[in-house]
């Protein structure tokens, strides 16, 4: 069992180094910008125009939601016509496009409203991985570049810290973050953030080695110009790369763990607001008698996630020649 997670862990470590090795590579034996040719590549992939297409339809979704949701999505209105307890429920039909809950309240309007609370949760938790991991990433990965045994024991310490992290199965990781912090949505924006820092951590660091050995880090050096001007102003910003298409990887993994949470009681209190993992955990109890309550939400996630795999992994196509060949 252990070497079994052991071998998960060393995996997992290899890919990301392998994303950061091929950016780097890519941008320094090319003559035009690396995300000018990512970006001419993109237009023509259909993964690519599908995921674009399938995240902008949730983020309008998401923006508009409440504006256009047809009633109100914590009203009763129709609680007189739902027996949950006898297996009674309506379906679809002309005013409720996707029938009630089990509370009576009208299913499409709480998905509509439920999806912008699904998508604060995932652009905030990636953007807490992004911002605290491009932190510890960047530290460690300048006092590498820099040189020096000070700068060599900073980055074992760090990186000893963060494979760690990486050697502990997300989910699980961000489960005990949320059972330790209590429940409210805060805690799953922050449980998710937090498995996310190790891996945007580790990226930016890989990134940034693979850059200090670049021929215009050794020009620079050789005109004279000092080893943290050249760090912080071209190998830092040239490392980002990896890092952007790890975000767009990593919103959808925070929106199914941040589903997950709330499927398992750790998310928002107030059950009655929307969100598509407590509509999710709601509709459990009846999905003998109304499936469709949970295929709702599910389907939702997974078209959500979906979208957002297929846009990083166009783009990780994009700055790997390997793959595009």
């Amino acid at each position: 069992m252990e070497g079994e997670r052991s071998r998960r862990a060393s995996r997992k470590v290899d890919r990301i180094d392998r994303l950061a090795e091929l950016t780097a590579r890519r941008e320094t034996t090319t003559g035009a910008g690396l995300w000018v040719e990512a970006f001419r590549r993109l237009r023509t992939s259909k993964m690519a125009i599908i995921g674009a297409c399938v995240i902008a339809v949730f983020v309008i979704l998401a923006i508009i939601g409440p504006w256009i949701a047809p009633y109100s999505p914590t009203a009763q209105s129709w609680r007189g016509e739902v027996f949950p307890n006898r297996g009674l429920f309506v379906g679809p039909r002309g005013e409720n496009w996707l029938g009630l809950d089990h509370l009576g309240r009208d299913v499409f309007s709480r998905l509509l409203v439920g999806a912008r609370q699904t998508l604060l949760v995932g652009v905030v938790a990636t953007l807490i991985g992004f911002t605290v991991g491009a932190l510890i990433g960047g530290v460690s990965g300048a006092a590498l570049v820099l040189g020096g045994r000070t700068g060599q024991r900073v980055d074992a310490v760090i990186m000893r810290f963060i494979d760690m992290m990486l050697a502990l199965p997300s989910l699980l990781l961000a489960v005990s973050i949320a059972a330790v912090m209590g429940q409210s949505l805060t805690t799953v924006m922050i449980a998710v953030g937090v498995v996310q820092i190790p891996v945007f951590a580790r990226l930016l660091r890989g990134a940034m080695l693979a850059q200090g050995g670049s021929d215009y880090v050794l020009a620079a050096r050789a005109l004279g110009v000092r080893r943290r001007r050249i760090v912080m102003a071209h190998v830092l910003p040239n490392s980002l790369s990896p890092v952007i298409v790890q975000a767009t990887l990593a919103l959808a993994t925070a929106i199914i763990e941040a589903a997950a949470l709330s499927f398992l009681g750790l998310g928002n209190p107030d059950a009655a607001q929307p969100e598509w993992g407590v509509m999710l955990a709601q509709a459990q109890r009846f999905f003998d008698q109304a499936p469709m309550l949970a295929v709702y939400p599910a389907v939702g996630i997974i078209i959500t996630a979906l979208g957002f795999t297929l846009l990083g992994e166009a783009m990780r196509e994009a700055l790997d020649p390997k793959l595009r060949s």
